[in-house]
């Protein structure tokens, strides 16, 4: 019969009732497995706090807590026209955002395809192509009066890659990601190559603030929704921004001529979290996940919850039932042997799938990787999409609390980006679930009301970079460290 009813409910468990016994047992079984209760998320929630605690020790953790050298949020009143580069996997996306000055603004973008060659290529090779495009933008969208103006073009980068930062204007690479391997990269500080890039090339830019895509979308969130006070990224990896105080911050001692109340933004990087494998309830397949990385007992939290794994996690699950003779009787499953062949957006589809008999479903797996699929296994499949799709949320949820925690915040909004968070279904209601679990929001609380709410944010590696450079330039007017050093350079 074809389902025809509303969207799918985050759980369709009732629609079990007519599975083989020899299959409602791998439900139970995969459940047990899955699914995080409410006692764990609390306790999860304390270690994570704890951790949080120990990235900003002078000892430091897993956790790096990395002040990023932003230390306010815009006021909504900022002004003025400034040119933000997002550096991605892919591409380049090169802004012009002009803010308005009513915490609204505007924005000209363009996009530049990054060669996959370039990514194994030289340095000089990469910086020079990225001045080139920006170079591009501005004949383009950037009209300019005379010299002096030309001169006070003011660029916000979007590095997102592991840096450490002792200025707002500075990284020092520590390694790289997403399939980059660039010599002589590593280790240095790349504010200055593209500098030199871009006079070497006459590009009349400035890069006034080098800021994480996970700081920008915190910022960028506030202009628009002051109530904000988080910036959470939930896509291919995860990550969170939040702002604390200098004087909470032990390893910033005596390196920093600042009152301990200055407010200083915190690029958590929390994709670490319980690296040492203490709390997270690690299935045999996050294991095995993780044992087979490029880069084993790191990243454990993002492993268990990025849209980069979720997939990876379901097809482990799918061979492993196959390798007992549970699932795909018959069938030849050659196709699902290489890893990483099923990604977060087949598990979308399949939690999405309307019809009662999950056609859709059965029509991916007969076209992606020759199998047909019986009615029963193909519910089987969809709870198993569920429950991994419920845990990512569930256990995203603790990072947020644990900050709010923290920070002894009880009402605020945390700006949400990435993939997962804005197509995954169900990822934000299923997250907010949890949140009431952890704060133990009373059951007649309508979701409208919950004092903490995670939600669709601005775009922070174009707005959120731009509101940093004004945030800069204005700092740097009034004579004030943007950096560990007062002067900025």
């Amino acid at each position: 019969m074809v389902h025809l009813g509303p969207k799918t409910p985050p759980s369709r468990k009732g629609l079990l009732n007519d599975i083989p016994k020899d299959l409602l047992d791998q439900i139970k079984h995969l459940e047990e497995l899955f699914t995080v209760d409410t006692a764990q998320l609390k306790t999860i929630t304390d270690h994570f706090v704890n951790e949080l605690e120990k990235g900003l020790s002078k000892t430091g953790g897993s956790i790096p807590m990395i002040p990023a050298w932003v230390m306010t949020m815009p006021t909504g009143k900022e002004k003025g026209s400034y040119l933000a580069l997002d550096m991605g996997g892919t591409n380049l996306r090169v802004c012009e955002v002009t803010l308005l000055g009513n915490r609204d603004f505007d924005i000209t973008q363009c996009k530049y395809h990054m060669p996959p060659e370039m990514k194994t290529g030289s340095s000089e090779e990469l910086w020079d192509y990225i001045a080139d495009c920006l170079d591009s933008f501005l004949k383009q969208h950037h009209t300019v009066d005379d010299e002096v103006e030309a001169k006070k073009i003011h660029l916000g980068f979007t590095f997102s890659y592991p840096c450490s930062q002792t200025a707002i204007n500075n990284g020092t690479l520590q390694r790289w990601t997403k399939g980059f391997d660039i010599d002589n990269v590593e280790g240095h500080d790349v504010q200055p190559m593209l500098a030199a890039a871009l006079k070497k090339k006459s590009v009349p830019i400035t890069v006034s603030a080098l800021i994480n895509d996970t700081t920008g979308t915190m910022v960028a969130s506030n202009y628009t929704d002051p109530e904000t006070q988080i910036g959470v990224i939930f896509g291919t990896g995860c990550n969170a921004a939040y702002f604390e105080t200098v004087g909470n911050i032990p390893k910033l001692e005596g390196m920093v001529d600042l009152p301990p109340d200055t407010p200083m933004a915190i690029n958590c990087e929390w994709g670490a979290f319980d690296n040492e494998h203490k709390i997270l309830p690690r299935t045999s397949y996050d294991v095995q996940i993780d044992n087979d990385s490029p880069r084993p007992n790191q990243q454990a939290f993002e492993k268990m919850i990025a849209g980069l794994y979720l997939g990876e996690i379901f097809r482990l699950v799918m061979l492993d039932l196959h390798g007992e003779g549970h699932v795909f009787e018959d069938e030849d499953v050659s196709s699902l042997q290489e890893a990483y062949s099923i990604d977060a957006a087949l598990l979308s589809l399949i939690e999405e799938d309307p019809f009662e008999n999950l056609t859709e479903l059965e029509d991916a797996f007969e076209s992606r990787f020759g199998i047909s699929t019986t009615e029963p296994e193909r519910k089987l499949l969809r709870r198993l999409a569920e429950l991994i799709g419920t845990r990512s949320a569930r256990l995203s949820a603790c990072g947020v609390a644990a900050i709010c925690r923290k920070k002894d915040i009880t009402k605020c909004h945390a700006g949400a980006d990435g993939s997962v968070f804005n197509k995954y279904p169900h990822f934000q209601k299923r997250g907010a679930q949890a949140l009431k679990e952890i704060f133990d929001w009373p059951d007649d609380l309508a979701v409208a009301d919950y004092p903490i709410k995670v939600q669709p944010a601005e775009d922070g590696s174009g707005v959120g970079a731009a509101l940093i450079a004004a945030l800069t330039l204005k700092r740097i007017s009034e004579g004030l460290p943007v950096g560990m050093k007062a002067e900025f350079v």
